[in-house]
């Protein structure tokens, strides 16, 4: 189904699993029908979103130069293009328009980011950062982006797991928890930042000693303005969108949709519950891949193969969820499934609705 720029299309994710929540095998499963054509109640929908809260700026000269970034289009600097970048999508993070991991790099969740802004703002949509669309995105939120955070004894005491043995299901099964690998990690994930850009912005410093003032993003609550009663995923795209019962746009995510080889489900169907820090099940009855002989369960953590948040759907052993790595999110196939980041994740189990319907559109591109 090719896109239309002007509904700004969004789409969800489901990972072949079962979950702490609820047995997968008893849920009722919903007959799959053909999905309705989005464009007629599409288009045009604005984006709902509430009056940023106040943010105190950081008075260190890294994050002030970030918070001043301007685009201008005759000055081609390496440097001012990243930090009119990590502006960019700081705003559209905030304004549920989520680019994935803030990073200070273009790349194709940015793209899907500043589509649904220009479509919601009525302007030209190519998903470039263009000047048009970075003033238009000040212009609606021109509060600082860079704000300071001190470092807590809670930060630095964890509890954290290293080395985790990502793809081996039996040691992971091992493990007491799945839980962040260091401070750095867990600081990055609560500011949806990329680890790289956090410690380039703070540099030389110690991030495990308490009382430590760093730089991070202002992000904002990670709260839509409702209650989400209808999901739409594009398997195409890599994107996910929420709407409250009016239809009105209340977010819209980058997702990891399924691949070729494992295609995600198509139809509608609906959420039938959520739970926050699920356990995961590998059973080698059911799934496809790995190679454990026997059914395993791999404790709760952010680091878990499902994240930190399951939205179980009534279609069997699929359901909406986080991921370990963030950077990961549209960039690689998944096993059937759709992942978002752990942060998106939280948010949009935080408000969709017992019920929801959950539409999944178009065809996987991406192959396994």
């Amino acid at each position: 189904m090719p896109f239309d720029p002007r509904s700004v299309a969004l789409m969800l994710g489901c990972l072949f699993a079962t979950t702490a929540c609820s047995d997968p095998a008893s849920e009722p499963q919903a007959a799959a029908v053909a999905p309705p054509a989005p464009a007629a109640a599409q288009t045009n929908v604005p984006v709902i979103a509430a009056p940023p809260a106040p943010v105190t700026a950081s008075a260190w000269p890294q994050a002030r130069a970030i918070d001043a970034a301007v685009l201008d289009p005759a000055v081609v600097d390496p440097e001012g293009l990243k930090t009119a970048m990590i502006r960019a999508q700081v705003l559209l993070d905030r304004a549920h328009l989520s680019p994935g991991v803030i990073d200070g790099r273009p790349g194709t969740n940015v793209t899907l980011a500043l589509e649904a802004f220009q479509a919601a703002r009525g302007l030209p949509v190519n998903g470039k950062l263009d000047k048009v669309s970075f003033d238009a995105l000040v212009a609606g939120d021109g509060g600082p982006v860079m704000t300071d955070y001190v470092v807590t004894a809670e930060d630095v005491a964890g509890p954290f797991q290293p080395n985790i043995p990502k793809g081996d299901y039996e040691a992971m099964a091992r493990l007491p928890a799945l839980s962040f690998g260091d401070v750095v990690e867990a600081l990055a994930e609560r500011f949806h930042m990329d680890e790289a850009l956090l410690r380039a912005l703070n540099p030389g410093v110690d991030f495990t000693a308490a009382g430590t003032s760093i730089v991070v993003a202002a992000v904002g609550p990670d709260k839509l303005a409702g209650k989400v009663a209808r999901i739409e995923i594009d398997k195409a795209r890599g994107q996910v969108r929420a709407f409250d019962d009016q239809s009105a746009l209340l977010a819209v995510y980058p997702a990891t949709v399924g691949s070729t080889e494992r295609p995600a489900p198509t139809g509608e169907w609906a959420v039938n519950t959520v739970a926050p820090r699920p356990t995961y099940t590998y059973d080698p009855t059911r799934l496809t891949f790995g190679k454990p002989k026997g059914k395993l369960t791999i404790k709760a953590g952010p680091n878990n193969p499902v994240g930190s948040t399951w939205i179980d759907l009534t279609k069997d052993t699929y359901g909406i969820h986080g991921t370990p790595d963030p950077r990961l999110v549209n960039k690689r196939a998944s096993h059937g499934c759709v992942r978002l980041t752990n942060w998106d994740a939280a948010e949009l189990g935080a408000a969709v609705q017992k019920g929801a319907r959950v539409v999944f559109l178009g065809a996987e591109a991406r192959a396994s």
